[in-house]
């Protein structure tokens, strides 16, 4: 197996691409109320099995510490599929959960319904789906098609990696509530404001993307991020998925500003440093006090594996569910989390640091 070798962070340069995003937010904003994380929490419509029943993990040995398991019908679902993943040991502060990312991918061809987000309380077993959407300054909003590999909730921002564009980028103070203004949550099959009223495929809570950071120049990809608390500053960590035969994508990371944004100058963040992968198939990778853990995908018959090791040295490999995506660290647990996307096979876990 390759080393993780450091290469030229250059490609991974990212100049800040606001537009009218901001306003776009603020302005949906005014006829909508604003609920905190907490609130969204516990207002959880579905429960999460600790523990529960799942073939996620095949013969894995050991087995995860903890897991959750969905509901059916998200379990099931050839619809949605998870992807991202963060925590609020990431946030550094707010009331303890996840968020998870999911992009809509039907296998018939219908209306493009986005990605969703997913609040999980760890604690009290519950969670509910937050859809994101883009705000226009008129206050009309629509979905986002992309497929959120990866996310990474910083202060009170939430990074979600855009692909061939870079990030994007959501305040959480600003989820909004539709219950706010009106009875229901709209039309199941509705996404704006349609009829005098507001729609969000049946979703309550909508998060709008407040600002954006896009590559500078063309030829690096956003395939899944995550955060290093462990590093001063904190770094915001995002590689490339490749899975052609004897290919292997980079990893990057930019420093983070106490406000939550990237550091930058004149509106480009700079990489601090890249590396290269030593293996194909990445799907998720964080940096913590100077090791590197990377979740590589499988197929859905064969379980994916954990790279573990410093840069420069080849890294172990452990094994791992099926289908393993986006990756966070839970500090004071000292526990690695991350999620699964097969349908019936779908779990957010737990291996020990």
């Amino acid at each position: 197996m390759l080393k993780l070798a450091p290469v030229s962070p250059d490609p991974f340069a990212l100049r800040r691409k606001t537009g009218d995003l901001a306003e776009g937010a603020a302005r949906l904003a005014q006829d909508l109320e604003a609920a905190p994380v907490a609130k969204v929490l516990a207002d959880a419509n579905r429960t999460a099995v600790r523990r529960g029943a799942t073939t996620a993990f095949g013969q894995m040995k050991p087995q995860p510490v903890d897991w959750f398991t969905f509901e059916d019908s998200d379990d099931d679902t050839r619809d949605w599929y998870p992807q991202g993943l963060t925590s609020s040991s990431d946030a550094g502060s707010g009331p303890d959960a996840f968020i998870a990312s999911w992009y809509w991918k039907p296998e018939l061809a219908t209306e493009e319904r986005g990605i969703r987000l997913t609040f999980l309380d760890p604690e009290k077993g519950r969670y509910r789906h937050v859809l994101a959407v883009t705000a226009r300054p008129d206050g009309g909003y629509s979905a986002i098609d992309i497929h959120a590999g990866g996310i990474a909730w910083y202060r009170h921002y939430l990074y979600i990696a855009d692909t061939v564009r870079g990030l994007r980028v959501f305040d959480l103070r600003k989820i909004l509530d539709l219950r706010s203004v009106q009875d229901g949550t709209g039309d199941r099959d509705r996404v704006g404001r349609k009829g005098g009223r507001f729609h969000a495929y049946g979703y309550r809570y909508i998060l709008p993307q407040c600002d954006s950071w896009r590559l500078a120049a063309l030829g690096a990809r956003f395939s899944f991020a995550s955060v290093d608390r462990t590093a001063d500053p904190d770094f915001l960590v995002c590689g490339e998925y490749v899975d052609g035969p004897g290919e292997t994508g980079r990893l990057a990371r930019w420093r983070l500003a106490s406000d939550g944004t990237l550091e930058h100058r004149d509106g480009v963040a700079s990489a601090a440093d890249a590396y290269r992968a030593p293996v194909g198939k990445i799907q998720g990778a964080v940096s913590h006090r100077d090791t590197w853990y990377l979740s590589q995908a499988g197929t859905g018959a064969v379980r994916g594996n954990l790279l573990v090791g410093p840069a420069g040295a080849a890294p172990e490999k452990r094994a791992y569910p099926f289908g393993p995506e986006d990756l966070t660290v839970w500090r004071a647990r000292r526990q690695l989390w991350s999620i699964t996307e097969f349908p019936r096979r779908r779990a957010l876990f737990a291996v020990p640091l």
